[in-house]
């Protein structure tokens, strides 16, 4: 929160703490995107507001973003967003939570499996492959340095390919990463993630 927020008050405008540049500010080559993603999503994703920071850097994520999430994968775009989700929750990343938990329950079509993989994936009736894949997704977060053979030999048990596999790390990876920068700067998730397949 920023300095002038009272405790348990939250601005439906903030973004992040960081100084966060004017719209207009907006490169010609990512005007697009912008409203591309108002067109789709009604909105403007505050992650995307806060890598206008540095727009250079907001052209490479959202490249790295589109291939990793909607791209080709052996991993449909669901169980994607599930181990965004449960990355997220172990690194207590309030902004992945809102967001990456409104789309699974979009995904889904199921609220209430979007409410668990926020609190604990755990507690869900998952098939065996997914569950799986959240095991390897949230150790490979935890403790990374004790992922062995027998670990990814679980997953090839389950089905998972070596592309699969790959896939499963570069995602979890990659929220590693953005739930840090989330941390970070104090980036907070737009008001109407909340409201979102309710």
């Amino acid at each position: 929160m920023s300095s002038d927020a009272r405790p348990g008050q939250y601005s439906p405008q903030k973004v992040m703490d960081l100084h966060t540049p004017d719209e207009a500010s907006l490169p010609d080559d990512l005007k697009p995107y912008f409203q591309k993603c108002r067109d789709k999503l009604g909105m403007v994703p505050n992650v995307l507001r806060a890598w206008l920071l540095r727009p250079e850097k907001l052209r490479t994520f959202i490249a790295s973003y589109n291939e990793l999430m909607l791209g080709a994968s052996g991993l449909s775009k669901l169980e994607r967003e599930m181990i965004a989700v449960a990355v997220s929750a172990v690194n207590r990343c309030y902004y992945c939570l809102v967001a990456h938990g409104a789309a699974v329950r979009q995904m889904s079509g199921d609220p209430e499996l979007g409410e668990m993989l926020v609190m604990n994936y755990r507690v869900a009736e998952l098939p065996a492959r997914q569950r799986a894949m959240l095991d390897f997704a949230v150790k490979l977060t935890e403790t990374p340095h004790m992922i062995t053979a027998n670990d990814r030999a679980s997953l090839s048990a389950q089905g998972f390919s070596d592309e699969d596999i790959f896939d499963i790390c570069e995602v979890a990876g990659f929220f590693n990463m953005t739930n840090r920068v989330a941390h970070g700067v104090d980036m907070m998730p737009n008001p109407d993630y909340h409201r979102q397949a309710r």
